[in-house]
């Protein structure tokens, strides 16, 4: 059985603050580029410090379409590079991170076959904004190219274009315009916000001296210090850093309000939104049948859906906003993606039943005065802030940035670091694996490895099965403390169980309930909660935390209230919920 990592408590974390008032880096921003700035530097055996407002990967890095892809469509923007290095990145988390990235095949609809091409070249040049159908001789020009990227790593099967009788047969539920369809391979991620953590545990197990904390947010800022205040305690702390790294994303312009003032009137971040929906439909999912369509709507924005765990994820929207606190998948958008949907499959009819989840994202794209979202780059920049009377310490911003591209951007961002202190990079990140993914056999060699697992844990080959689906190599770390004591299934999910639920709670930073029912597992983006279910884990965390009944009660009744407002959930009602249960918490 692999040892057990030694895992800080939150104490001993907050015990480190207290200690520690100088620190060489701040890191502010638990989205997936302030943790990969973190693993970066840790990397090199520097003390950073990396806080986190509310959970990793709460906000967009959560929100993501669940894809890692090369961002075919920059090509006609002429973002050859961007292209190139997603390309790049994209496969190297196939090769380092093979427990959550796979392979997708993604089929193109296209309804003619030369258009487009005056309007690409337009819109190439900057000279229109207009968003236009894309004919299939202007997709297989850019599959063409993005073959050429692909084939630099050889990891995927070129590209395809079909005539109307072959894509009628593959697809006999694509709308009457569709006459011909395009086939390529990109990559989508099961589990991005468990990708997330476990850079950070990986961080921090590579140098302890490097310290995350969740629930930690920065409240003032004067001179050389910054003061933070864990938001569950209420306590605060001041540290004094070297060098602070703006990894807030959406949230980049107010924070730097707080840290700089004297840059008070200068806008980095111009976000917009992106919804997404999970629908349970059996049909839709037997025609995909394990593939991605990747479509134009009736006014030519494109969007994306492909199967999801015994689902089927549909997206997205582009809105910019003001507020990235308040955004919601609102109801309009809902109908609109439901409508795109239906413009490709005129037969599928999704009830308001199926969407069993809905969730949204700000995307952190710098400022633009582009008139048509699409427009804006999606590629990633360091903006960097002097030292002025209102701060004496340099302040390293971090605007735009895509998910399949965050290891090359924290790379970029932490060489800009140890510059500034003076250092230089000694460990490369390129070719390294990723939490799970640490030592994962071949899937030839995975039956033997399963035997040794189930001999040393006594557990089925089902469940180690399940389990490293879930964790990848992490799982085996995980076997000792579920085998230390008498587990059982959990009542209202089977397939967990009573001491993995326990596991991620006291080594995963989970403090919130929504923690482990939205980040640590899929349960809510699968559609599996029940009243029964949440309230059943709310005792697992009241045991294990030494949770009161009040708060217990208190957690259910604010996690019911956030599923409902922010993915959908109203069929869970707090208040309800309440009266039903008001005695099973016994902690």
């Amino acid at each position: 059985m692999a040892e057990m990592s030694k895992v800080r408590s939150r104490e001993e974390r907050l015990s480190y603050l207290r200690q520690h008032r100088q620190v060489p880096v701040l890191i502010i921003g638990g989205g997936i580029n302030g943790i990969s700035t973190f693993r970066e530097l840790a990397l090199q055996g520097i003390a950073a410090v990396l806080v986190e407002k509310g959970d990793w990967c709460q906000a967009a890095s959560g929100a993501l379409s669940r894809m890692i892809h090369g961002g075919l469509r920059y090509l006609e923007t002429g973002e050859f590079a961007l292209v190139k290095e997603s390309v790049t990145e994209r496969d190297r988390l196939l090769k380092n991170a093979p427990h959550y990235v796979f392979p997708l095949r993604t089929t193109v609809p296209v309804d003619n076959w030369g258009g487009g091409m005056v309007n690409a070249a337009r819109r190439f040049f900057r000279l229109s904004d207009k968003p236009t159908r894309r004919g299939a001789l202007l997709i297989k020009t850019g599959l063409s190219l993005y073959d050429v990227y692909t084939r630099q790593n050889g990891t995927m099967p070129k590209h395809e274009v079909h005539g109307e009788a072959a894509t009628r047969q593959r697809w006999p539920g694509f709308a009457d315009w569709v006459k011909y369809s395009a086939t390529y391979y990109d990559a989508w991620i099961a589990a991005p916000e468990r990708l997330g953590f476990e850079l950070v545990d990986d961080a921090e197990q590579a140098n302890p001296d490097a310290l995350a904390l969740n629930y930690c947010q920065v409240v003032a800022a004067d001179g050389d210090r910054v003061t933070l205040q864990d938001t569950l305690s209420k306590e605060t702390f001041t540290l004094q850093p070297h060098v602070v790294v703006n990894a807030t994303g959406a949230w980049i312009d107010q924070l730097n309000h707080t840290l700089a003032p004297g840059e008070a009137g200068r806008r980095l971040i111009g976000g917009t939104k992106g919804s997404h929906l999970i629908i349970d439909h059996p049909a839709l999912l037997t025609q995909l049948a394990g593939e991605m369509v990747y479509y134009e709507n009736q006014e030519g924005r494109v969007c994306i859906m492909f199967p999801w765990f015994g689902k089927v994820l549909v997206g997205s929207t582009d809105i910019r906003v003001d507020d990235p606190d308040a955004v919601v998948c609102e109801e309009d958008e809902k109908d609109y993606i439901l409508q795109s949907l239906h413009f490709v499959f005129p037969d599928i009819h999704v009830s308001d039943d199926q969407v069993v989840y809905t969730f949204c994202g700000v995307r952190p794209l710098p400022a633009s005065e582009a008139k048509v979202n699409g427009q804006i780059s999606r590629n990633h920049s360091l903006v960097l802030l002097q030292p002025d009377a209102t701060h004496d310490f340099p302040t390293l911003c971090l605007v735009g940035g895509k998910w399949t591209t965050f290891r090359r951007f924290g790379e970029e961002a932490a060489d800009r670091v140890l510059y500034l202190l003076g250092e230089k990079r000694t460990v490369s990140t390129t070719d390294m694996p990723i939490g799970g993914g640490r030592g994962l056999p071949p899937t030839q060699d995975q039956p033997a490895w399963f035997e040794r697992l189930a001999n040393k844990s006594g557990l089925s080959l089902p469940r180690l099965c399940q389990l490293v689906q879930r964790y990848g190599t992490r799982a085996e770390s995980m076997l000792a403390a579920m085998i230390a004591t008498e587990d059982r299934p959990l009542t209202h999910h089977p397939d967990y169980s009573v001491n993995e639920i326990r596991y991620l709670i006291q080594h995963e930073q989970a403090h919130q309930l929504d923690d482990l029912l939205i980040r640590r597992t899929s349960m809510a983006i699968c559609g599996e909660l029940t009243f029964a279910l949440i309230n059943e884990i709310a005792q697992l965390f009241a045991e294990t935390l030494n949770w009161t009944e009040s708060f217990s009660q208190q957690q259910i009744d604010e996690t019911c209230a956030r599923l409902a407002r922010f993915h959908g959930l109203s069929s869970l009602n707090p208040t309800l919920f309440q009266e039903e249960n008001r005695h099973v918490i016994n902690p």
